[in-house]
């Protein structure tokens, strides 16, 4: 595990969760949403994608994880060098407590020192909370995400 950052006053920790370290995450991913996926094949999912433009951080109050969270770098060619937080997932018992802000702030700067110039997500069309959110937190919604099961 390799520590990014601490804030002292909320006590937060987002520390870089390394390959083998996936199990420490996986608890709170299936926990994450309403499309739940065998543990086994979100491993292997996890695994390829930190083969790939992938990043994955927990969040951590003293000693006890209380979240997770994906950042995935690009460059597209409307936006420039990107940013993509995905998974953003706080324990509920942790949510509306002023941690999704201070974890925010960390992606920003650390974007930031990664060279991006944006930072683009996707949340569910019924997750207005999240919408909220994002909007307090300077994101327009510019479009919709399309899926297709092939």
């Amino acid at each position: 595990m390799i520590n990014f950052a601490e804030n002292c006053r909320m006590e937060l920790a987002f520390n870089k969760i390394l390959k083998e370290e996936l199990h420490q995450i996986l608890p709170l991913m299936l926990e994450y949403g309403e499309f739940q996926t065998e543990e086994s094949l979100l491993r292997a999912r996890f695994e390829e994608m930190l083969e790939q433009n992938y990043e994955c951080f927990g969040v951590y109050l003293g000693q006890e994880l209380i979240g997770v969270f994906g950042l995935w770098f690009m460059t597209r060619h409307y936006a420039g060098r990107s940013c993509e937080p995905d998974h953003v997932y706080l324990k509920p018992v942790y949510q509306n407590k002023g941690f999704g802000k201070e974890i925010f702030r960390f992606i920003f700067d650390y974007a930031i020192q990664r060279g991006c110039e944006t930072a683009e997500l996707n949340s569910y069309v019924h997750n207005f909370k999240s919408h909220k959110f994002y909007m307090n937190h300077g994101f327009v919604i510019k479009g919709y995400h399309f899926l297709k099961k092939l």
